[in-house]
């Protein structure tokens, strides 16, 4: 493959997570969930939406692909822009790949959650934990810390290596300081889903996952547009 068709199918990806993501959403809306202390009723609930559940972690699946291969195509084209900067380019692969890995964990818990109340008579205690197991690595603070982490490294490497336009970079670091603004929700009272800024508030869910979508849906679009350099360009500067 040339720099040029890797630039673009790194691109094509990236917007694959996106629109993956995007259609996740309306998944997350339907039902209203119970209180996380109420075990009986959030039994009931993970029962009721099993194929809503299910369909969501299929989901998740296909975003990690696909983010895996544009962090690896993303790895390539930062090392081909400027040698120099193959570690920021290999830091941000490493980061993208212990980002999916905690989240592939909270799906394999919430899957177990949903599977535990198939038979019609859960061990609620079981469901509970499951559940609870899933809020600080998935939309929570230790998603939210290796996230960081990945847009900063990223934006690190776009300065580094000019491999992208500098403003790209710049979304990446406002997405990293969001993030790093989301991870004191751990401290922030009860776990609530319709509060702000808790451990299952929508606050920290909204400023640590949005930004990084918005990252990622420009940088597909730029590099699927105007793909990449055709050879290294050891002359790129950066900070």
């Amino acid at each position: 493959m040339t720099d040029r068709s890797i630039a673009r199918a790194t691109g094509m990806f990236g917007l694959t997570c996106v629109a993956l993501s995007w259609a996740q959403f309306p998944l997350w809306v339907i039902g209203g969930a119970p209180s996380f202390y109420d075990r009986d009723a959030l039994a009931r609930h993970l029962y009721d939406i099993r194929t809503t559940a299910f369909i969501r972690i299929l989901m998740d699946q296909g975003i990690y692909v696909s983010m895996m291969i544009f962090a690896a195509g993303f790895r390539h084209l930062v090392r081909r822009a400027r040698p120099e900067s193959d570690w920021l380019g290999m830091l941000t692969f490493v980061s993208a790949a212990v980002w999916l890995a905690v989240t592939l964990v909270a799906d394999g818990l919430m899957g177990g959650a949903v599977l535990a109340t198939l038979e019609g008579t859960p061990d609620v205690s079981a469901v509970h934990a499951l559940v609870f197991g899933t809020l600080l690595i998935y939309n929570g603070s230790i998603a939210f810390a290796i996230t960081g982490l990945f847009m900063a490294a990223a934006g690190w490497a776009t300065f580094n290596s000019g491999v992208l336009p500098r403003w790209t970079a710049w979304i990446a670091c406002i997405s990293a300081a969001l993030c790093a603004l989301a991870l004191p929700a751990i401290f922030a009272g009860p776990v609530d889903a319709s509060g702000f800024y808790n451990a299952g508030g929508w606050g920290p869910a909204v400023i640590a996952n949005f930004p990084p979508l918005i990252w990622f849906l420009v940088v597909g679009i730029v590099l699927i547009r105007q793909g990449t350099f055709d050879r290294p360009r050891p002359e790129a500067t950066g900070v």
